[in-house]
């Protein structure tokens, strides 16, 4: 799929691809395929799926085309300012959710594994002090713990033992 096309899943189910800004390719080819990230329209949710991608402007385009969204599922570790096009900062994964028009953020990408250099609890404690400040609802599962639109969100601060 190329930017801003849809496809039909099953009825009343579509699948959006939109922009993200990250590098695309694996091995010694880059940059021959688009970086994307996805909205997921069912009859009952709005989803934006967003995968990696450094902040810009393309969140608000979307969230003005898109939005609002009942949940925004977006990266928020292994940053650095040095990498500031392919991994948004924890503060720039909340100022995305509010471009986006998230009603709920899920942050994920950040306490499973390391790339990065920071500790691998800084991401979600940084997204939780900016979210409280933008007024942002965020959901913090354990890993592999469902999240149902529409029930108690995960809120357990499990990475402070």
């Amino acid at each position: 799929m190329d930017w801003w096309q849809t496809a039909e899943l099953s009825d009343g189910m579509n699948l959006t691809a939109a922009p993200a800004r990250h590098f695309s390719g694996r091995g010694i080819k880059r940059f021959k395929t688009l970086w994307s990230s996805f909205i997921l329209k069912t009859k009952s949710h709005n989803l934006y799926l967003g995968g990696d991608s450094g902040y810009d402007t393309h969140f608000k385009d979307i969230g003005k085309k898109y939005g609002p969204f009942d949940i925004t599922i977006l990266e928020s570790g292994q940053y650095n300012s040095a990498w500031p096009f392919i991994h948004m900062m924890p503060e720039e994964t909340v100022q995305a959710a509010a471009d986006l028009g998230a009603r709920l953020l899920l942050p994920v990408h950040w306490g499973k594994f390391t790339l990065a250099l920071h500790v691998w609890n800084e991401p979600v404690k940084r997204v939780l002090e900016k979210a409280k400040q933008l007024n942002i609802k965020v959901t913090t599962p354990l890993i592999g713990e469902p999240v149902v639109l529409g029930e108690p969100y995960p809120g357990k601060r499990w990475w402070e033992f």
